[in-house]
């Protein structure tokens, strides 16, 4: 079995092309590199381009006969980029996806797992989700996955596709075997820039500290990067008989940001000291997952805790500049 990955040369695709590859899936890797990178799909089938490029779709399929699936993971996502620039963002992440599906479909491409995301949701009084909760996207970044899962949504059922959208958490850590990890130098989520300021010995900025949790800190799921990669091997091999087309990953657990903090402390051999600072443009207080469905339908569940996403994480900070040339 093969399966087309595009962004498979980003964090999360190229974890997912190596989860693929160690349960026996060929991943064929499509990536403009505009945020992925060449080294991530090194030994790899890897085909250098755009999603809306029509004709090197066409031709990936006609090289690739043996592909069944599709893993729709390239996208921008970086929150405030998207307020900076949300024309961008729908350009990227909706309409280039519009024409990705179009190619998909006049290829003879009948099944898609599209890389959504949690931002999308509307937190209840708990501060917990699941998959029929209220959705109230805050950002241009998480409306344009709102967009993107209603228009795929349109758009199977009158068109011979099904689209299974994974909406994930906030992932962290690296693939354990250090194949691949982060690549950015100055990520903006909260566990890279705890990274950066470990890495430089300044103190932390919590952004936001008003909001109501127990703590005032921002809450998330953080689920480990390969956990998710391996629910995408699971949806890869149940996808023909899931009857739903939402499924929630992450791990069941909220984490504020003072206690990722605390975590790291215990987990990294010198403290991070933190300073208050106000909120950043898209910031939401954040929210985390109820886990049935995903364990039901996929026979998943994350296995991997915040702490162990954090040691990988710092493992591969130490590596990264020796696998990636900047």
């Amino acid at each position: 079995m093969s399966v087309l990955i595009s962004g498979g040369a980003g964090f999360i695709g190229s974890t997912v092309a190596s989860a693929c590859l160690d349960a026996g899936i060929t991943p064929v890797i499509l990536d403009s590199l505009v945020t992925g990178r060449r080294e991530f799909a090194d030994g790899r089938v890897f085909y250098e381009g755009d999603i809306a490029d029509g004709e090197l779709i066409d031709r990936i399929f006609q090289e690739n006969p043996e592909i069944e699936a599709v893993i729709h993971c390239a996208a921008l996502i970086v929150v405030p980029d998207s307020v900076a620039d949300p024309v961008g963002y729908y350009r990227a992440n909706v309409t280039k996806s519009l024409d990705f599906v179009d190619h998909l479909l006049r290829n003879g491409c009948s099944r898609m797992i599209f890389s959504s995301s949690a931002a999308i949701y509307a937190a209840g009084e708990d501060l917990t989700v699941d998959e029929d909760s209220a959705l109230d996207p805050q950002s241009p970044y998480a409306r344009t996955k709102a967009v993107c899962e209603e228009m795929f949504a349109d758009i199977a059922v009158s068109q011979p596709i099904k689209v299974l959208s994974l909406r994930y958490f906030n992932p962290v850590g690296a693939d354990p075997k250090m194949r691949t990890g982060l690549q950015h130098a100055r990520p903006s989520h909260a566990l890279g820039m705890i990274i950066r300021a470990y890495q430089e010995g300044v103190p932390f900025q919590i952004t936001g500290t008003d909001y109501p949790t127990a703590d005032g800190t921002g809450i998330r799921d953080y689920v480990h990067v390969w956990d998710l990669a391996e629910a995408h091997v699971a949806a890869l091999r149940r996808f023909d008989s899931l009857p739903m087309s939402v499924i929630n990953l992450g791990t069941g657990e909220g984490t504020t940001v003072r206690e990722l903090v605390d975590v790291f402390n215990q987990v990294a051999d010198r403290p991070v000291e933190v300073v208050e600072a106000p909120r950043r443009p898209g910031d939401v207080v954040g929210s985390y997952t109820r886990v049935e469905r995903a364990t039901e339908a996929l026979g998943w569940r994350a296995r991997y805790s915040v702490a162990e996403g954090i040691q990988h994480s710092l493992e591969w900070a130490a590596l990264r500049e020796s696998r990636l040339s900047d």
